[in-house]
């Protein structure tokens, strides 16, 4: 099996597994042999060589299968002292314990092309980029942890990478560890098993940066938030800078530990907006700008950008892919990116950023949140518990779908329009003085809208 017929196999690979999979476990690999029916592949870790070992070694010896090589099984070993590059490198690596090989550190692979230089900034996410570059300047401690949220596609862990690689630019000495939630999970999980639960104590609280990434994950793992308390706690005593992001605000995530909500507030909270039409085009422009270097002979017809940031609106990884795929396509065929290509070209992405959110949907995610039944969202109760969140559902119907009063009344068990619009206006009035409620709102519009 050659390379390339590696590199053919790993690009299938990314629509079974998905992109974020596939950036962490996938792409590392590299392909060092296949003898005897066996595959073997080099991996930088022994976290990651056992991790991908469980969970992708049979799905990539089924592509590998597919694509004509005779494999019967896949093998992974760490590599050695002089292993090979590849296109993602971890953060400055903590000096760990054990057997000083660097083994059995746990880093996440950085992407190189996550750098401040390459983060646009726009209104929605202007406080956030102005946090990170503090943490990453590597000053004396003035917020810790430094907490990001937001949706899917908004920036969180662009600024999570663009503050590791800073941190390795300016100051090599540090000890810089980032990781995923999942992964200080099962490295936890790992260590309990093989009895190496102070050498894992050591790593994790001899690092100078912790960086955690989609926190959400440990929630209701009480074993895991134990751990993670202490590491948190043990970190801040020694005045080391932690940063975390997650897809909604501390006091949002259920089934997260009170005490670890109030450890993550003390900090700085942020939030990452969606983002406006000014910031998708910012975006836009900019990626237009480094493709016109990979396709030089390509043009784009006046409008098409803006076309795109009008209509492609709540993700910008989705904006940025549908850019990709127009200028490979133009080239492809030879042709001007014009507005009769784009609309041809991005079809499925464009419908898809029509979808239009139902009444039904508005109902299912409010009781979902406010943890009542939807029948008695829709039924006759009129307890505060039940009433208020019918009337946030009721705000959202009517600010978020074309459908009349009289039709969000019969979905709402056949309530008269008036009663509709006193809870529209009830709404109305309390998100302005209730910031709870305002941030209730802010959540469930981002929720629908993903």
């Amino acid at each position: 099996m050659t390379k390339e017929t590696w590199g053919r196999v790993k690009n299938e690979l990314v629509g079974s597994v998905g992109q974020n999979n596939f950036k962490s476990w996938i792409e590392p690999l590299i392909l060092d042999s296949l003898q005897d029916g066996v595959a073997r592949f080099e991996v930088p870790t022994k976290f990651m060589r056992d991790w991908v070992s469980r969970n992708y070694s049979e799905i990539i010896r089924q592509h590998l299968a597919k694509a004509g090589a005779e494999v019967e099984r896949v093998e992974f070993h760490v590599a050695g002292k002089q292993e090979r590059s590849h296109q993602f490198k971890p953060a400055v690596e903590p000096k760990a314990p054990g057997n000083g090989d660097g083994s059995d550190l746990i880093v996440a692979p950085l992407d190189q092309r996550f750098t401040f230089d390459s983060f646009v900034v726009g209104k929605p996410n202007e406080l956030a980029h102005a946090a990170a570059r503090r943490v990453a300047e590597g000053g004396p401690v003035t917020f810790n942890p430094l907490f990001l949220y937001g949706g899917v596609g908004l920036g969180k862990t662009h600024l999570m990478h663009a503050i590791a690689h800073e941190l390795r630019s300016r100051q090599p000495q540090l000890r810089v560890l980032y990781l995923s939630a999942e992964q200080f999970m099962y490295r936890f999980v790992q260590a309990l098993r093989d009895k190496e639960i102070m050498g894992f104590k050591e790593l994790f609280r001899s690092v100078d940066v912790l960086m955690v990434d989609d926190v959400q994950f440990i929630a209701g793992k009480d074993s895991t938030q134990e751990e993670f308390f202490h590491t948190f706690n043990a970190l801040v005593d020694q005045n080391k800078q932690i940063v975390i992001s997650a897809d909604r605000a501390p006091g949002e995530i259920k089934g997260l530990e009170e005490r670890i909500k109030s450890r993550m507030q003390c900090g700085l909270v942020v939030d990452l907006h969606p983002t406006d039409y000014e910031l998708r085009l910012g975006i836009l422009q900019q990626k237009a700008d480094q493709y016109r270097g990979q396709y030089p002979d390509l043009r784009i017809a006046p409008g098409v950008l803006e076309f795109l940031a009008h209509r492609i609106s709540t993700n910008v990884r989705v904006l940025e892919g549908a850019l990709t795929r127009l200028f490979a396509f133009a080239s492809l065929v030879g042709r001007e990116i014009s507005h009769e290509l784009t609309q041809d070209c991005l079809a499925d992405i464009l419908r898809a950023s029509d979808r239009k959110v139902t009444i039904e949907e508005i109902q299912r995610k409010v009781s979902e949140h406010y943890n009542i039944r939807l029948s008695d969202m829709i039924g006759p109760k009129r307890v505060r518990t039940i009433a208020r969140p019918r009337q946030v559902a009721m705000y959202l119907a009517k600010t978020m779908t074309t459908r009349s009063l009289p039709d969000i009344g019969r979905r709402f068990g056949g309530r008269d329009h008036t009663t509709i619009m006193h809870g529209v206006r009830k709404v109305e009035e309390l998100k302005s003085t209730d910031s709870q409620l305002a941030d209730d709102l802010d959540l469930l519009r981002r929720l629908l809208e993903a």
